[in-house]
């Protein structure tokens, strides 16, 4: 009884601060009336629902996500201000001293201020982080226990990754400690304010580069001017107007009035240039995933740029960078065909490349206000794979599952060519596909099987069904068709549907994968695209035992992950991205090989006799 009082504390506790989080909030838009309430609003109470994705991409391209929410910069900030004023306080009344010395106070200041400004963005992971750190260098320094920053930083370490071990699996706890790391190993312990800035920023941006671009498989050009800009503008007069408005306003309601405006008002000075330079060239660089041993030597790269003058042969440390910035790709040979099946929940979204040539089949869901598979997932998964412009798009129907993310897609890459069902609502201009159309791309044949001309739109029913012909080999991208149209074009275009690998129609439901079209592919592989435990309860287990039966392999995004299929001179080869790219924790994935051989190539592999 006693706990459960205590936790029902704990809770009203909570609830009573994020009332107050949200008064604030409504308070500085109510006061301030400009678009610039939004980001006063996240950097005084740490409230980023006013952001839009226009302001989430402006602050992504120009490198400032870390400035714009309350992170461990400003609880770190705030924590130093307090020390600051405490130090100033047992100045200007000695006596204090005798109860409590000053380094000691400034100390206790300092925690009690990040552990009241993270209360105020609700214990974000990132605060806490912050706040542990800072408690691990206080009580060192209560303790009067001698030992260096870098001891320091471990154990700040150890006690982050006890208080939350799953921290060790975000990239803001490595940005944080490598970004701390590279400043207490390269900046000397005193220096000009001016010179120790900008030499903060450039060991920041040439050691946190390798990591950033690893992790996110981006750089932002833009960001170390941006930076510049931003962190001593924001830092010393936008962020100190925002919580004093803050502070004034919970002491007096009306008093943060001018101190909020003053900081909307100074934070609109900076937003036009920082707006220029997110929409420059030069703002985001995406980058091509790159093989596991390109950080380490990207890493020993930045170690060498960053060691002290006068050590020989500098810029030849650019060229350990090559292998993560220009990593080589591994493409498709003329004749051949890659097919990557992208794991986007309960919808659909395939890339098909040969030597040339990208084609987009399908988009996956998007939520409106919510999450968009297009931007989150299809966008990055291209870049990663270096994807800068797609030759065709094809959007199978207008379901959302399947054309949700198409116009995140259209608005981030140049597509040469839109191809939908004839019939079809959609904002983006569309070619029709029609049963009969095709081209070719390096040897690789492309044609649509359905729908015929003047077949009404549908939905599921008209969705575009692509045959890809290879030299070696064929696959099928059927959409959401359904048993009628199955049986229809297993009865009249019965040689067409050959393929070996095939996307199981609507994702594997019961009213799909006829016998007769199943028998019609003649499949080794087939794949489909469904959310984990989603609610239609796809694929359907009748289903996957139906395609096993007629000699294919069944392969489910939802246990798969990301699938990866090539059709080239040494066969059919997948590789599965949770079996490639196995997580430690999954103990399943550490037991399946790591690539399947098609049935001619085990059979070519086997001992004769």
């Amino acid at each position: 009884m006693a706990r459960a009082r205590r936790v029902g504390r704990v809770h009203r506790a909570q609830a009573s601060l994020q009332a107050w989080r949200e008064r604030m909030a409504a308070r500085i838009g109510e006061g301030i009336g400009r678009r610039s309430a939004r980001y006063v609003q996240a950097l005084a109470v740490g409230d980023t629902r006013g952001l839009d994705d226009a302001d989430w991409q402006m602050l992504r391209a120009t490198g400032l996500t870390h400035l714009i929410a309350i992170s461990g910069f400003h609880v770190g900030m705030v924590a130093g201000f307090v020390a600051l004023l405490a130090g100033g306080a047992w100045r200007l009344l000695p006596w204090l001293g005798r109860y409590c010395p000053r380094p000691h106070a400034a100390a206790l200041a300092a925690l009690c201020g990040a552990v009241g400004y993270a209360a105020v963005a609700g214990f974000a992971l990132p605060t806490v982080r912050t706040v542990l750190m800072i408690a691990v260098v206080v009580l060192a320094r209560l303790g009067r226990r001698p030992g260096s920053v870098a001891g320091a930083l471990a154990l700040a370490a150890l006690v982050v990754l006890a208080w939350d071990p799953l921290s060790v699996l975000m990239a803001g706890f490595w940005l944080s400690f490598a970004g701390v790391a590279w400043l207490v190993w390269c900046l000397p312990g005193r220096l000009h304010w001016l010179r120790g800035f900008l030499s903060a920023q450039v060991v920041a941006t040439v050691g946190l580069l390798p990591l950033t671009a690893m992790l996110f498989d981006q750089a932002s050009l833009a960001g170390p001017l941006a930076n510049l800009l931003a962190i001593p503008w924001w830092s010393l007069v936008v962020v100190p107007l925002a919580l004093l408005g803050t502070s004034l306003e919970a002491l007096w309601p009306g008093a943060g009035l001018w101190p909020w405006q003053a900081s909307a008002w100074c934070f609109e000075l900076s937003l036009a240039p920082l707006s220029w330079l997110a929409e420059s060239r030069f703002a985001l660089w995406w980058l091509p995933e790159a093989r596991w041993f390109a950080l380490p030597l990207a890493l020993a790269g930045a170690l060498w740029l960053l060691l002290p003058r006068g050590i020989p042969g500098k810029p030849l440390a650019l060229l350990l960078w090559l292998p993560l910035l220009w990593p080589r790709q591994e493409l498709p040979r003329r004749g051949e065909v890659e097919l990557v099946l992208f794991d986007v929940g309960q919808g659909l979204s395939v890339l098909v490349r040969t030597a040339g040539h990208r084609l987009l089949y399908d988009a996956g869901p998007a939520v409106r206000d919510g999450f968009d598979a297009g931007e989150r997932v299809v966008v990055p998964a291209l870049h990663a794979l270096g994807v800068g412009r797609l030759d065709a798009q094809v959007v199978s129907h207008g379901d959302n599952d399947h054309a949700g993310g198409a116009a995140a897609v259209a608005a981030a890459l140049p597509v040469a060519a839109r191809y939908a069902p004839p019939g079809m609502p959609s904002v983006l201009a569309m070619d029709a596909c029609v049963a009969g159309q095709g081209w070719q791309w390096e040897g690789v044949r492309f044609e649509f099987l359905h729908p015929h001309a003047g077949f009404p739109y549908l939905r599921n029913e008209s969705s575009c069904v692509l045959r890809v012909q290879s030299q070696y080999g064929a696959v099928l991208l059927t959409g959401d068709i359904g048993e009628a149209i199955e049986e229809g074009l297993a009865k009249r275009q019965r040689g067409q549907l050959r393929a070996d690998v095939v996307l199981a129609p609507h994702h594997g439901s019961g009213g799909s994968s006829l016998p007769a079209f199943v028998a019609a592919t003649r499949a080794r592989l087939v794949l489909v695209s469904a959310g984990h435990r989603n609610r239609f309860g796809h694929p359907r287990p009748e289903v996957v035992e139906r395609w096993r039966r007629s000699g294919a392999e069944v392969l489910v995004t939802a246990d798969s992950g990301a699938v990866r299929v090539w059709l080239g001179e040494e066969g059919l080869q997948l590789r599965e991205r949770r079996v490639w790219r196995r997580r430690s924790w999954d103990a399943a994935g550490r037991e399946r090989a790591a690539a399947i051989l098609s049935a001619d190539e085990q059979a070519a592999s086997a001992p004769e006799g």
